[in-house]
Formats: structure tokens, sequence, C-alpha cells
């Protein structure tokens, strides 16, 4: 299949329409004010030296930040004009053009605070910061300005010239990939097979004796066709399979494709979360060992889940299988919008699964390393929130897809598409309820897709299954689809340490959490019957997600520190709001997971 641009698609109601409305309201001035007030927007008129206390010395990523920045603000004006975004862009580039090197090179940390050492750290996102440049060139030219692609293109020229002709930079492949990535969409927005060319350059040389440096860290421990593991840095290795898989469907590679299946399998079968959060350990930001999947020290970056969102959304061009908008599905819902808080202007870096306020403690020593408790408006290494602000600029890239004379459905929400005579329109209140309405022309087939969570789901056509797909012949009247959406228990690989025994909760693709703030303190003394009772549902108006109540029990602890007696449990109410919400309302405990009852308080 092949997706739906969101230029050709219009959210017109439900989750994502909100999402981007957030953005294009308050998240887009919000992530540019905080960079105006770091000083990365000042950054780019190249005029820091040693001696100008006045203003903060650039890092070596602040390029990277704002290009993200940038490439986001491009794809709201791509659907309405703001004058005002418009500007902010315009100074940008406009910055770039005048201080851009002779030969092509632009990278503000490395010239004007070291020079003299370009093309001598790898770890230190030169080629990261060009391919965040060139996705904003491309971005950008979508919409009629294609001055910052003439600029980059002589970057691509120099980075050829440096890498592929001469190879005088001390490294052969980037220390964070990223740059792979842009440089196919380079190619498929301008036909020109010579970014095409370099991206297959960067990935054919990582891991292979011509690299500099072999790391499990930054996956150039094997080639990339070797490779059936994810290992190191998530966010890096995200990126890295991303492009992986956009060059195996443009070259037509199997062994590229069929790594990239069991990079995938690994990923999602033995090293996710339930919320779809990925890189469980904060040292290096990185994945570990299967099943390592720790709940209140989780890493889980919000730009890992961004970054798996890419890397299925690639993978479902090349292979027709649900299981890819599956994905998609679960993280976004749960585990990348984690990442914002509900008034549009704060953000988490970590989303962990599990919050306990009594291990946040500080001695003489130190103090325990946890994901922090609340969102700041910023961090010092700020990917995260303007990576959330191009991906909710162009959510719906991820709503529709097209094969031959089919029409997919991947992502329920009201949407409309048109292109090239095909049309369609999708009615809807999902995720808070199942019943869908599908209204399609042009189009011979339309395929829904029928989600992870559900078991029971009904179709007023006709229709045939294959790989998660219902396929249903097209007759242009109205298709409509019920998926059967109670709350419903959720459990773990036995091999999960942190969760077995143990139950979640979830409501269609959302995953639930508790807060002490409504439950009380000692979240872990709740226990929960695998057979739900006194469920009741409620809309927040809030996140505009369905809140839950439901029976549970809660220990009796009055017998002392230890004791011979059995506990007792006393029924209450418990309260659970959509994860992704969770740490809105000020600090609280907070839990995913619940221990499990069978008969013991029936």
């Amino acid at each position: 299949m092949k997706n739906y641009g969101f230029e050709s698609v219009n959210l017109t109601k439900g989750y994502f329409f909100d999402k981007y409305e957030l953005n294009r309201k308050i998240t887009i001035d919000a992530v540019y004010d905080r960079f105006a007030e770091s000083g990365r927007i000042e950054a780019f008129k190249f005029n820091w030296t040693p001696d100008r206390e006045d203003l903060k010395k650039p890092h070596f990523f602040w390029d990277s930040d704002v290009a993200k920045w940038m490439e986001g603000a491009a794809y709201l004006l791509k659907k309405a004009p703001n004058p005002e975004l418009e500007k902010k862009i315009d100074d940008i580039v406009a910055e770039i053009k005048k201080n851009q090197c002779e030969d092509g090179y632009f990278n503000i940390y490395f010239t004007v605070v070291e020079p003299e050492n370009r093309w001598k750290n790898r770890d230190w996102h030169e080629l990261y910061c060009a391919g965040h440049l060139f996705e904003a060139a491309v971005a950008l030219k979508e919409i009629g300005k294609p001055e910052l692609l003439e600029c980059m293109d002589k970057y691509v020229g120099h980075i050829h010239k440096v890498f592929v002709e001469e190879k005088s930079a001390t490294f052969n492949s980037p220390g964070h990939e990223e740059i792979e990535i842009a440089l196919v969409r380079l190619y498929t927005a301008t036909g020109n097979k010579k970014y095409l060319d370099l991206a297959a350059f960067f990935i054919n040389t990582r891991g292979t004796e011509e690299d500099a440096e072999r790391s499990s860290y930054n996956q150039s421990h094997l080639p990339v066709r070797e490779q059936d593991t994810a290992l190191g840095h998530s966010v890096r290795a995200m990126y890295l399979y991303t492009s992986m898989a956009m060059l195996a469907k443009e070259t037509n590679d199997e062994a590229l494709f069929t790594a990239c299946k069991n990079l995938w399998k690994d990923v999602t079968e033995r090293k996710m979360y339930v919320t779809g959060g990925i890189g469980s350990e904060a040292i290096g930001e990185c994945f570990t060992v299967p099943f390592d999947l720790s709940n209140d020290r989780a890493y889980t970056e919000t730009c890992a889940g961004i970054g798996l969102m890419f890397f299925a959304r690639a993978m479902s061009e090349l292979d027709n299988d649900a299981k890819y908008a599956d994905i998609i599905e679960r993280v976004f819902y749960n585990g990348v919008m984690s990442g914002l808080s509900l008034d549009g202007e704060k953000f988490f870096y970590e989303n962990p699964l599990e919050i306990n306020l009594f291990e946040r403690f500080e001695n003489r020593y130190g103090k325990r390393r946890l994901p922090i408790t609340q969102r700041p408006k910023i961090f010092s290494c700020s990917c995260c929130p303007p990576n959330i602000n191009r991906l909710l600029a162009s959510i719906g890239n991820y709503v529709f897809a097209k094969g031959d004379d089919v029409l997919y459905i991947n992502q329920y929400t009201g949407a409309t598409l048109s292109e090239n005579g095909v049309e369609c329109e999708v009615v809807t209140e999902y995720p808070n309820d199942g019943s869908v309405k599908i209204t399609a022309r042009g189009i011979g087939r339309v395929a829904v897709r029928i989600p992870f969570w559900c078991d029971s789901f009904k179709i007023n056509k006709a229709y045939t299954l294959d790989k998660g797909y219902a396929y249903i012949q097209n007759d242009e009247s109205p298709i409509e689809i019920d998926f059967d959406m109670p709350v419903v228990p959720v459990f773990s690989d036995a091999r999960i340490i942190h969760s077995v025994g143990k139950l979640c909760v979830m409501r269609g693709p959302v995953v639930y959490c508790a807060e002490a703030i409504d439950n009380g303190e000692n979240l872990h003394a709740l226990l929960v019957p695998e057979e739900f009772s006194g469920v009741k549902t409620e809309k927040c108006e809030k996140c505009g997600l369905m809140k839950i109540q439901m029976d549970a029990y809660r220990t009796v602890s009055e017998r002392g520190i230890y004791s011979r007696k059995a506990p007792t449990y006393e029924r209450t109410a418990l309260k659970l709001i959509p994860y992704s919400i969770f740490a809105n309302r000020g600090e609280s405990d907070m839990c995913v997971w619940f221990r499990r009852i069978y008969s013991l308080c029936k």
C-alpha cells in the first residue's frame, strides 16, 4: 500500500482533530517561544562569540530542534495560511541562506564554536542536524518555498564530497541516524537519484569493515542486513530501521526488508510496553534484553514512540498487514500523547508506567534516578517537543492508504479524503465509540482494519479477512462497522517480572492508569478481579476520552509490619483515567499494572 499524505486528508472531528488543533493553536507557538527564550532561534544569526555574555552558547544539536519545528510549521501552512507563522519560518531561512558556508556546509555549533572540528566527532550530530534541515527543506518546498532546499542541495553536495569522494571525515556513517530518512525523502520529493544513492551509501556502510567505529549503541555493530535484534539507543534505532524500510521499498531490496521484519518482530514482541513505549533503560536511552520492561524506571522516550510510528508507516508500504497500523494506534493514543500536556504547552521526555513518590528521596549521597513527575515547558535536550509539532501537524498521514484499486482505512477518526478521483468520508466517535461509518467513491474495494484489541465486530456488508483487514467490494453506499468496545483486562507475558501476576485495563486502544489523587495512597494495595464488575464509563471533557470506574479491593494493613495473619480486603471503587493524561493535576502516585485476583474476594 501507499499512504495518502496529510495534504489530501481533512480531519473533521475526534481525537486526531482535537490534537491537531491543539498543536495548531497552542503547541507550535509554545515550542517556538521556548526556543526563542533559550537562544536557539537567535543562534541562527551566527553571532555568538566567547566574549558575548548576552548570548547563550549554541549547542551542537540546536539546528535539529529548530529544523523539526520548521517542518511542523510548514505542514500547518500547507493546510491553512498563517502570516505570523510564515514570517518566523522565512526569517530563519533567511539566516540560513546568509550564514551557509561557501562550500555548502551548514552547522551553527561547528561554525561559530569549534570550526576546527568539523566532521571529527561522530556523536556530535552534524549529520543528524543536516537530516532534519533536509526534511524541513522538503516540507517547505511542498508549500512553494524552495529556498531552503536550494541551500540544502549545496549541503548534500558537500557531504557527498567529504564522505564519498574524499573520505576525509573521521567517521563513515552517522552517530545518530536521521539523515538517511531525509535523503530518501529528498529523492521522493525531487526524483533526483543522487539523494537516494547517498542514503544507500550511509545505510550500506553502517556496521561494515569500512565503518570507522562498531558499536551496538548506534546500531553499527553489524551490517544492517545482518541485524535482527533491536539494540542500543532506541530513537537512533527507529530512525535507522525506518530508513532501511524506505530504502528497501525504493530499491526492492528483499534482504533489507527481511532485516526490517526481524527487527520489527524483536521490538514489538519482546521489547515494547503495553503503551507502545520502547527503550526501557535510561542509561544510554537504550533497548536492553527481551522482556526487561520495568514500570517505575521506564524511559520510553517520546521521540522513540514517534520513531516507532515512522517505522510502522514505512513497513506498511512494504507489507499490507494491519499489525503496523495497530502499533501506530497503540503508541499514538498512549505512549506518544502522554508526552504532551492537556494544555499543549508542556512535555514529557520520559513516560513511566508507574510513579511512587515515596521512592523519590534524597540524602547526602544523592538521589535515585527516576523519571520526572511533571511535564516542563522545555528541556536542555529538547528534541521531543518539536517532534510532537511535526507529528501532529501531519497526523493525517496515518489515516488512509491505497493499493491496487483498494482504499485502506488504517486509523479511525472523523476525516475526509480527496485525491485523484478517490473520495472518502469517515464519521465516528472513535475511540470513545466503536461505531464507524465509511462512504467511499472512485475505488473498487475498501479494506477496513480490524483493530488488535477487538474480539467482536459487525459489518453491514460481505467481507473477506486477510492480515487484519476486512476487504469489502465497494458499491459506494455507506459501510457501517461496529467494533465491540468493552472494558477488558490485559495480561503480560510471564517473563516480564515487573507485571507478571498483574493486569492492566484497556478500552479499545486506550490504556488506563490510576492516580492517587483519585484513589488514595498506596495504589499497590489495590487488587483487581480479572472478571470486571461495576464498570461505569464517563467522558472526560478535558481530554475527550472516556474515564472508567470499576470494582476493586484494597488490602487492609493494620497487623504490623509482618504478621502470620492473612490480610483482609475491603471493596472500593477504582477510578481510572487514560494513561496519556496522567500528571496533569499535580504530583501524584500513578500505576498502570494492578495486582490480579481470581476468586479471593468474590
